[in-house]
């Protein structure tokens, strides 16, 4: 008899964390709808504005990163000569 998976590698559990993450999300940035945000720049008091801001940020790093490996790759037989 086989033992069961673990609950975080049970394909229902991860749909259930994947829903619930985004609902959480959905009502965090819903939330500032009825928040003043005490913004010191413009765009701060946009409504979801930490939201798109940290995805934004999120991508970006993910583009640098791969700029990066791609700006430091080398060849496999680099450390051979």
């Amino acid at each position: 008899m086989s033992p069961e998976p673990h609950w975080l590698v049970r394909p229902k559990s991860i749909r259930l964390l994947w829903v619930g993450g985004i609902a959480l999300l959905a009502v965090l940035v819903a939330m500032g709808a009825f928040i003043h945000p005490h913004a010191i720049f413009g765009i701060e008091g946009t409504f979801g504005f930490n939201a798109w801001y940290g995805f934004a940020t999120c991508a970006a790093m993910v583009v640098g990163a791969k700029v990066l490996g791609w700006v430091l790759k080398r060849k496999d037989d680099y450390y051979e000569h």
